[in-house]
């Protein structure tokens, strides 16, 4: 059963890239969305060995995320929207990784979040313009996620944990890359790498249910 939803995971994602670059947007409309809701189901169907919190806030975070893409592919500009819902996600990710391994203050963990953190902001920030702040809460929220999967990962050395890390280090790379390619210069393969990543990553998220 996961193996055949994480077939069709990929299968949808695929077609509905095959739509955004061929601009039949109709298909876009059901395969975007119908990607992450495979997804949803793939981790309802995963058997929880944490506390059953967990997989409730990853599903949670999931719902959002899937909200999300519901606005940021309207023909309308709903990125403040689309902005708002992943923030919640990443909300639900966190306090998911908290409650599976404890609040991590580890220092050294924090390291990778800062490095990264002060890279993206430092390329980003001076062609965000009124959206400044949003976009800046937003990269804070995704670098607590990773400085939290590090710190946890570092801790419990469990192997739910590292796929944790490996989803929070893929889903910085695709809103990084999207964050590039809609604020700083925008290129042609950006959707590839954004939604690649992004399916990527929700799904290592997931997995670590």
């Amino acid at each position: 059963m996961k193996l055949v939803l994480l077939v069709a995971i990929a299968v949808s994602a695929a077609l509905h890239l095959r739509a955004d670059y061929r601009r039949a947007w109709r298909q876009t409309y059901f395969f975007k969305p119908l990607t992450t809701v495979l997804i949803i189901v793939f981790a309802l169907t995963l058997p929880s060995h944490q506390s059953a919190i967990v997989k409730w806030l990853i599903v949670g975070g999931l719902i959002f995320s899937l909200a999300g893409d519901v606005f940021l592919m309207l023909p309308s500009d709903r990125f403040i929207a689309g902005l708002v819902s992943f923030l919640a996600a990443h909300v639900l990710y966190i306090a998911a990784f908290v409650a599976a391994g404890g609040w991590q203050l580890t220092p050294i963990a924090a390291i990778p979040a800062v490095a990264i953190g002060a890279v993206l902001l430092g390329i980003l920030l001076p062609h965000t313009g009124r959206l400044r702040l949003p976009v800046t809460v937003y990269a804070l929220a995704l670098l607590v996620l990773l400085w939290q999967s590090v710190g946890r990962a570092l801790a419990t050395g469990d192997s739910r944990a590292w796929l944790a890390l490996a989803g929070a280090t893929v889903f910085i790379a695709s809103d990084g890359t999207l964050a590039f390619n809609r604020f700083v210069k925008p290129f042609r393969a950006a959707q590839l790498v954004v939604m690649s990543t992004y399916v990527l990553a929700q799904v290592l998220i997931s997995a670590s249910i």
